[in-house]
């Protein structure tokens, strides 16, 4: 079994267009790994924690970028 350490993103230096699609690669990764848990045995517990944090700090970094923008009201 391997070990390694995964750096975390430095997301600083991608694109808004880069941020998106890793934001959607990292979801549907999620997705995916949620039904193929459900029959197998998954190797690596903390893939789901680690892929919703991925998401978070990608979308966090979009939202840093683009103008905080007005509530929405009924």
């Amino acid at each position: 079994m391997k070990h390694h350490m995964t750096k975390k993103l430095n997301l600083n230096n991608h694109s808004v267009e880069d941020l998106q699609k890793l934001s959607a690669e990292r979801r549907e990764e999620l997705r995916s790994l949620r039904f193929n848990v459900a029959g197998s045995k998954n190797r690596d517990v903390k893939r789901a924690s680690k892929l919703r944090k991925e998401v978070a700090r990608a979308m966090t970094e979009l939202s840093k970028r683009n103008p905080a923008k007005p509530p929405r009201t009924k």
